[in-house]
């Protein structure tokens, strides 16, 4: 295997283990910054011996093995002689020699380790965007760059909040632990905006050559799956479960055979999992059952059946879609909350009536850089016949995406208009 071939497999490894080894390292050092600095040390002595040694059988047990014996240096060198930094040598000491088990999903009744560390980014000391960011960072291994999409934020905003968070819970010495009682109601918010983040970001990755990560949406996934069973009564978690069990129902229909990415309207919708569409229909079914008006999480479920119960795209209730986004708009008013309701609109009542809507969020802010504006609007043009116009807009979004996935296919689109 050739040096780039490493480094290739390198990358792939850090993208699948990384969550893990920090939450790992999480709970023995007791500290998440300390963790992903461990972590990240073992990277690069993997980068500097693999392309020599080649890629060892257990590769994240090599990684783990790795940074717990560069914990245990930096915990010699440094000295620290106090009781607490005693008893994590101790323990470490007797787990020196250990393989550690990376695939455990489940290591008390609690649950998860990877849980913990979502609960313990999203301690109430941080301010929520910083319990967001860091926790996209630690559990998802999302870069800067791709936070900062997700949040129609700039990189150094983003970087700025990571490294606060970490020297603020550092500083409150915060327990890597998932929380009882009130205090975890209180936390429970920024965890499912977290899980599902950090969805989104598997489902349609912000930047690089593919358009989907699915790794990313399988660890959200599981820990959604997690979190329904331990906390039963909240109708908001198996709404969220719901809507990411739809949602995953379609990727194998949503890439082509060279990777291009394949748009809701126009997938073969035999190719969706139907075992993730009725996992995802029971759910939504434990979401209502909970009483009380749906929330956020459980509305984007329901719009979701509706287009899962749609044998194809022509059956689509858009009238009951444009409806539940109306709700949503109410509860939770965002501007990619009305770009969507403009969309629903659009099929339901007209593309002048979407358009209508569009064209009141081009002075938005936030949404200055992002690409699905223009795309959106380039549609809704196109089904209006003002071909240059939309084909103008094609392009500008293809100009704002960082995925060359979605780059293509708008370029594509505006090609398809000449």
């Amino acid at each position: 295997m050739g040096v780039s071939d490493t480094h290739r497999a390198i990358d792939a490894v850090w993208r699948i283990e990384s969550a893990r080894l920090i939450a790992a390292l999480a709970r023995i050092v007791r500290d998440v910054g300390l963790a992903e600095d461990l972590a990240q040390d073992a990277l690069l002595a993997a980068l500097k011996q693999w392309p020599e040694e080649g890629v060892p059988a257990n590769p994240g047990a090599w990684l783990m093995a790795t940074a717990k014996h560069g914990a245990l240096d930096r915990l010699r060198r440094h000295k620290m002689l106090d009781r607490k930094h005693e008893v994590i040598a101790r323990e470490m000491e007797s787990l020196e020699r250990a393989t550690p088990d990376l695939d455990s999903a489940i290591d008390d009744e609690i649950g998860d380790e990877l849980l913990r560390l979502v609960f313990t980014a999203c301690h109430p000391v941080l301010a929520t965007e910083a319990r967001v960011a860091l926790t996209l960072r630690l559990l998802g291994g999302l870069t800067t760059e791709e936070i900062a999409r997700a949040f129609l934020v700039s990189e150094s905003t983003v970087a700025q909040r990571i490294v606060r968070a970490k020297r603020t819970l550092a500083e409150a010495r915060v327990p890597f632990e998932v929380p009882r009682g009130e205090e975890f109601a209180a936390r429970l918010g920024s965890v499912l905006q977290v899980i599902y983040l950090v969805f989104n970001e598997g489902y349609s990755a912000t930047a690089g050559e593919d358009w989907m990560r699915p790794a990313l949406c399988e660890d959200a996934l599981r820990l959604g799956r997690i979190l329904a069973e331990l906390v039963p009564a909240e109708g908001e978690v198996h709404g969220l479960v719901a809507l990411m069990e739809i949602q995953s129902s379609r990727s194998r229909a949503r890439v082509g055979r060279d990777g291009e990415p394949i748009l809701l309207l126009e997938q073969n919708r035999t190719r969706w999992d139907h075992v993730l569409i009725q996992r995802g229909f029971t759910a939504l079914a434990r979401a209502e059952a909970v009483g009380g008006a749906l929330g956020p999480y459980a509305l984007q479920a329901a719009i979701a059946a509706c287009h899962a119960r749609a044998a194809v795209a022509a059956d689509t209730d858009w009238q009951r879609i444009a409806a539940l986004y109306d709700a949503l708009a109410e509860l939770a008013p965002s501007p990619i909350v009305e770009l969507n309701r403009a969309v629903a609109l659009s099929f339901a009542f007209g593309a002048e009536a979407g358009l209508a809507v569009v064209d009141e969020l081009l002075g938005e802010p936030s949404l200055k850089h992002y690409h699905l504006l223009p795309s959106v609007r380039g549609d809704l043009l196109a089904r209006l016949g003002r071909t240059e116009e939309a084909r103008a807009e094609f392009v500008r979004a293809a100009g704002l995406t960082r995925n060359a996935r979605e780059k293509g296919l708008l370029l594509a689109r505006a090609a398809d208009l000449h």
